[in-house]
């Protein structure tokens, strides 16, 4: 029989090892620990080595319990060695005993390796689509004993143990078998339970111990301020969401209708005692709520472990595991599978740009600058102070794509925003001259982020098809949602910040010089179908001393809720899919804050209640009517109707989709109620008004038309309605034959 991977004979020579080498276990400092402890052929006979501080005698048993032998202290700090009575390389146990007391420890260096030679070639290349099921902690049964396999990328480290409650924290227990093809550390710690903290122990490049490190590929962490990786058995969950995630494995989406809910877990409901809810009780509430709103999907911000709650989730340490605040990662995957079996998807803001350099993440991981660039021209992002990752390193670039995979296979989420895609793009991103180093074409661009995430695009779409991403990209870089074949990034979506920027700039000026800034709204139509966007009103928007949607309002309170009321059919009724923060569908006045649960007794207020009821109202109207949605991102579906009238403030435009009743949307941005006021239509005949934002229920005036206008033919054979625009408001017409 083979010996095990790692050991040497030329080392082992005798019962035995040196002196030298005794003291380097005792002390930790071994770089190659399989080669003084476990099994061993001497001269033909097995020798068995084992460390169990505190021990004064240890006898060696087979895993059935068949004595060995007893072995024979080397050291008196727990250091045995002796021949044993077994055939070959085998698992074996220790009985150990000090004055009255005895356990039983099963060697962990007794067994063979877990990663074979494909792992390490698929590794090095960067092209393990897998890589989350043999990096990290693994629960597993291995040669017949059941414990965690534990593997770590850190290949300039001269030693890296795992340590953690189950060996009282000592690096001498667990020093791990590294694989010099790959640069991965791996060992199986027999008899690990599930629910252990526990982090690597780190030798860096220089010899110097590092702090201790949590496992980058950790798929449950302790909960803040723990740092702590936990072991977490397989994850188990009964899906009931084959329907949901075939329908949009088949579908184009450019041509669905898309709703989002931007929800920050922490914030969007807490506890009387100010405690978070749990993914479960979250699902109790927020998915009903959704469900009931017509919005198509939630999108969290990130959810992955990260330290500290005012970074809102972008300063992630643990991109792998589900953030402890609100529970087991099972309840992410019941949350998930109860919003797939009511039609809602899932969507993660996602975060491969930056890591924060707590000492505990992947900072200077193995005493070098692993995942991060060592020259901070490149590696440091001044804007918030974090790591930028190494995306030309393949094995960095893996580990992130691999991420992107893992969300969609392990909890079938359906999309990922990813976060500050400029900030990957450009190297000069945020740095003045001087401050940043060309690329090898003496350009700006990024080609390795370039590269990563061309190749996440097309691993994504490629292995979930139901999956979807949007990039948060604020430039002009061309082609963010277009095929990588065509040249693009291939994301299926991009966030149109133009068009938050311009109609929140617009709206907060009062009436009377909006005509002097018409080109607010109109501008942004030039551009609407150059990629297939995502029209956001989110986060962003609301903190950081911007105050909320309707406290940018311009006007008296009357005027801020007319404001945002026709703002928001404004953008329901624009090309594009719609995202809405939470909290702005019911005009929260304050502020939002992480710290604090939204201010629901709003609620209570009747122009409140009434912002809420449009929202709920725009939502079902944009899913119900295909002229609305199936053509958000194609130009045929968009035509002007009134683009000029700058001086009343007054646009109308036509949302149409083939086979579909038109839609007509006016906006009338000024407070003064235009009557007999003339609209081209598409159509002769009666044209029902099928949304008002000015109607009581929603807590307007109450102006209108009477729910129906007639459209008729004119001399000059143009076809028009006289209508009645109501103040600061926005209405829908649609043909009634």
């Amino acid at each position: 029989m083979k010996k095990p991977e790692s050991d040497d004979p030329e080392r082992a020579r005798g019962d035995a090892p040196s002196r030298e080498e005794i003291n380097s276990v005792l002390n930790a400092t071994h770089g190659d620990a399989f080669s003084v402890l476990g099994i061993h052929d001497i001269g033909g006979s097995h020798v068995a080595r084992c460390f169990l501080p505190g021990a004064e005698t240890v006898e060696a048993f087979d895993l059935d319990g068949k004595p060995l032998g007893k072995l024979k202290c080397l050291d008196e700090a727990g250091f045995f060695a002796g021949p044993v009575d077994i055939p070959g390389f085998v698992p074996i146990r220790y009985h150990a005993t000090r004055g009255g007391a005895e356990w039983t420890v099963t060697d962990p260096y007794s067994f063979w390796p877990v990663l074979g030679p494909m792992d390490d070639y698929y590794v090095r290349e960067g092209s393990h689509l897998r890589l989350f099921d043999k990096l990290g902690a693994h629960q597993m049964t291995h040669q017949g004993v059941k414990g965690f396999h534990f593997a770590v990328w850190a290949p300039n480290a001269r030693r890296v143990s795992v340590v953690g409650a189950f060996n009282g924290w000592d690096g001498r227990r667990h020093m791990m078998r590294f694989r010099r093809d790959s640069g991965v550390w791996e060992i199986f710690a027999p008899d690990v339970e599930p629910g252990q903290p526990y982090k690597f122990e780190i030798i860096g490049a220089d010899g110097n111990l590092m702090p201790l490190k949590a496992d980058p590929f950790a798929r449950r962490s302790e909960l803040r301020p723990q740092t702590a990786s936990l072991t977490a058995a397989d994850l188990e969950q009964e899906w009931d969401d084959e329907a949901h995630r075939e329908h949009w494995a088949s579908v184009d989406r450019r041509r669905e209708p898309i709703s989002i809910y931007e929800v920050h877990a922490g914030s969007w409901q807490r506890h009387d005692d100010g405690s978070f809810l749990s993914w479960d009780e979250l699902a109790d509430r927020l998915i009903p709520y959704c469900a009931d709103m017509g919005f198509t999907h939630i999108e969290f911000l990130p959810v992955s472990e990260y330290p500290y709650d005012p970074s809102w989730g972008y300063q992630t340490t643990g991109l792998y595991a589900p953030t402890a605040r609100f529970g087991e990662p099972e309840g992410f995957a019941r949350f998930i599978n109860g919003c797939h079996k009511v039609g809602i998807g899932v969507i993660l803001d996602w975060v491969p740009a930056h890591f924060p350099t707590d000492e505990h993440g992947l900072r200077q991981f193995d005493g070098t600058s692993l995942y991060e660039h060592a020259d901070p021209r490149q590696g440091f992002h001044p804007d918030w102070n974090t790591a930028i990752y190494n995306f030309g390193r393949t094995e960095v670039a893996s580990f992130l794509l691999n991420n992107a995979l893992y969300w969609g296979e392990k909890f079938h989420v359906d999309g990922l925003r990813v976060d500050a895609v400029a900030s990957m793009l450009y190297l000069d991103y945020s740095r003045k001259h001087g401050e940043w180093v060309p690329n090898e074409y003496g350009g700006n661009e990024n080609l390795g982020a370039v590269r990563f995430i061309q190749e996440t695009n097309k691993a994504v779409y490629g292995n979930h098809p139901e999956m979807m991403t949007i990039a948060e990209e604020s430039t002009a870089w061309p082609k963010v949602s277009q095929p990588v074949h065509e040249g693009g990034l291939g994301f299926g979506f991009k966030w149109n910040m133009g068009f938050m920027h311009d109609t929140l700039s617009y709206l907060a000026r009062e009436p009377i010089y909006r005509k002097h800034h018409h080109q607010e709204i109109t501008f942004g139509l030039l551009y609407a179908f150059a990629e297939n966007y995502v029209l956001p009103l989110s986060h962003d928007e609301v903190v950081h001393g911007k105050g909320s949607l309707i406290a940018k309002m311009a006007g008296d309170d009357w005027q801020k809720f007319a404001n945002l009321r026709a703002y928001y059919a404004f953008m329901w009724g624009y090309p594009g899919k719609k995202l809405l923060f939470m909290g702005q569908e019911f005009a929260q006045w304050s502020e939002w804050s992480e710290a604090r649960g939204l201010d629901w007794n709003l609620l209570d207020y009747p122009t409140h209640e009434g912002m809420r009821r449009l929202v709920r109202d725009l939502n079902f109207t944009y899913r119900s009517k295909k002229a609305l949605h199936a053509r958000d991102c194609e130009p045929e579906g968009f035509e002007w109707a009134i683009v000029d009238d700058h001086d009343n403030s007054v646009f109308a435009w036509q949302r149409k989709a083939p086979g579909e009743k038109p839609i007509i949307v006016i906006c009338n941005f000024t407070p003064v109620p235009r009557e007999d006021y003339h609209v081209p239509l598409p159509k002769a005949g009666v044209w029902r008004e099928i949304l008002n934002t000015d109607a009581e229920i929603y807590g307007g005036s109450g102006k209108g038309n009477g729910g129906r206008v007639r459209a008729e033919v004119h001399g000059h054979g143009g076809i028009s309605a006289t209508l009645l625009l109501p103040p600061l408001a926005t209405i829908m017409l649609e043909p009634e034959d």
